[in-house]
């Protein structure tokens, strides 16, 4: 069967489209980063939950740019189908092919950090062998290795057996970061000092910090991350029942339900644990929320939080596997790249070799966490693309009645240009300011080797989309494509 004459077929609802935005938006986002921020943005101190907050500000502008195109445009490739309607193919290719490579090298790290939760759990429960291998090496990598590729092969079995599997996931992520928020509001400070006084005989100096304005810039473009993940719904535009109500739908009740979430989150676990303890903990080990309640709470209750955690962290997967995955079947499909990568399983309808590829590429960030020891090399690479992602989803907004009238009559969402102008103008002038602090703070930073700077790796990755996009372009162009048609409609389903 070839891939000219197959298709993505339309099987997944409003909560399979939601939990797919949610999970990928929650997971190492709010268990890891806002604690293990105090190490990578040093002074940020109490400030974690306002730079939350003032992250969330461009990441809605840049939902509702998703809101607006994605009601034009439901098929498969969200991002990479806007910006090459709205914009031109070749914007739409090297931003995407830099969101994909970041996106799946992030797929890799969080396989990689879900095995010390695991560690963690082990140690709770006085299973001391159990954590010791889990400590060690090789075996870290392999069960690393072997969570990524399961969850591979759930994307390749089709949207109903994905769905089945990802929503009872949510939930039950839900139930179990609720008790995060429920402990981390049942103590306070005095409590947490008693408890570590009581348990390792230490005490803690609750020094004060004045703020900094770079600092928060830097930590609110780094915490921007976690809002990531509401445009694997677009991604997923192939496949959606009633895309063009459905789409809109699931990308704003994502945002709104993990915002709402992460705010009592973050709010809960520093009411409870001391900025100042978190920031000192933070430049010795990789901590979690979890590990710093563990001090508060009984041991089962711990165990519990550190399952959640762990949930969170593997629900990440088959969302974040899907997103990335149809953002190269879209290009496939358009003939940008390989168009073998467009097969669709002839019994799973499901782009099997798009998803083998991008868990192959997913490795490579496995591999790298583990040699390089650093999670947040991978996580800079992904803000760097998908702050140029976003931006570009915000300046598609403001030229697509211009570039493209035909399809952007289809708009049904936002239909007043006059809104359409303040949601893109807005957003990308705040984007294009998140993306100058998050590159400055790159380049700036004191590291080892140049290929720990996430802005030279994220130019090469660029450069090498480029090398391929020409390559394919000249190709369709010896080869008679009308490109002008191919690149101003939608795909056929």
């Amino acid at each position: 069967m070839s891939a000219s004459n197959t298709h993505l077929t339309r099987q997944l609802g409003l909560l399979g489209l939601t939990a797919t935005g949610i999970c990928s938006m929650i997971g190492a986002s709010i268990y890891i980063v806002p604690f293990m921020i105090q190490r990578n943005v040093p002074g940020i101190g109490p400030y974690v939950l306002p730079a939350f907050l003032f992250a969330a500000v461009p990441a809605i502008f840049a939902a509702l740019a998703y809101i607006i195109l994605a009601s034009a445009m439901p098929r498969a490739g969200g991002s990479y189908l806007y910006a090459s309607r709205a914009i031109h193919p070749y914007l739409g290719f090297v931003a995407s092919f830099s969101q994909w490579f970041g996106l799946s090298i992030v797929i890799g790290v969080i396989s990689y950090v879900v095995v010390p939760f695991f560690r963690d759990v082990a140690v709770a429960l006085d299973w001391t062998g159990i954590a010791s291998l889990l400590e060690t090496p090789w075996i870290r990598l392999s069960l690393a290795l072997a969570l990524l590729w399961v969850f591979v092969y759930v994307n390749i079995l089709g949207a109903k057996f994905y769905e089945r599997t990802l929503i009872p996931l949510m939930i039950l992520m839900f139930v179990l970061g609720g008790i995060v928020i429920i402990s981390g509001l049942s103590f306070d400070h005095s409590d947490f000092l008693s408890a570590l006084s009581a348990k390792e005989g230490r005490s803690l100096e609750l020094n004060e910090t004045s703020f900094h304005w770079p600092t928060f810039l830097s930590a609110a473009a780094l915490l921007f991350s976690s809002f990531i993940g509401f445009d694997s719904i677009a991604q997923a535009g192939g496949e959606a029942k009633n895309p063009t109500k459905n789409l809109p739908r699931a990308i704003g009740l994502a945002i709104l339900s993990v915002g709402l979430f992460y705010i009592a989150f973050t709010y809960a676990v520093y009411h409870a644990v001391p900025w100042q303890f978190v920031a000192q903990e933070a430049l010795e080990k990789d901590i979690t929320a979890a590990g710093v309640l563990s001090y508060l709470l009984p041991s089962e209750l711990g165990v519990l939080i550190l399952l959640g955690a762990a949930v969170a962290l593997v629900n990440d997967l088959p969302a974040m596997i899907l997103s990335v995955s149809r953002l190269v079947f879209s290009w496939a499909e358009d003939g940008v790249f390989p168009r073998g990568l467009s097969k669709i399983h002839p019994k799973h309808q499901t782009p099997h070799r798009a998803i083998i590829l991008s868990g192959a590429v997913s490795t490579i960030g496995i591999l790298g966490s583990h040699f390089a020891g650093d999670i947040f090399l991978g996580i800079d690479i992904m803000v760097t693309s998908m702050l140029v992602n976003f931006l570009l989803m915000c300046i598609s907004v403001i030229l697509f009645p211009i570039r493209n009238p035909g399809l952007a009559s289809q708009i049904s969402i936002f239909q007043s240009r006059l809104i359409q102008l303040l949601i893109g103008i807005g957003g990308t002038f705040l984007l294009t300011a998140f993306l100058i602090i998050h590159t400055m703070k790159d380049l700036n930073a004191s590291v080892s080797a140049w290929y720990f700077h996430s802005t030279p790796v994220w130019l090469i990755v660029m450069s090498l989309a480029t090398v391929l996009f020409l390559f394919h372009w000249k190709k369709m162009q010896s080869s008679g494509v009308d490109l002008k048609t191919r690149f101003s409609t939608l795909p056929s389903e």
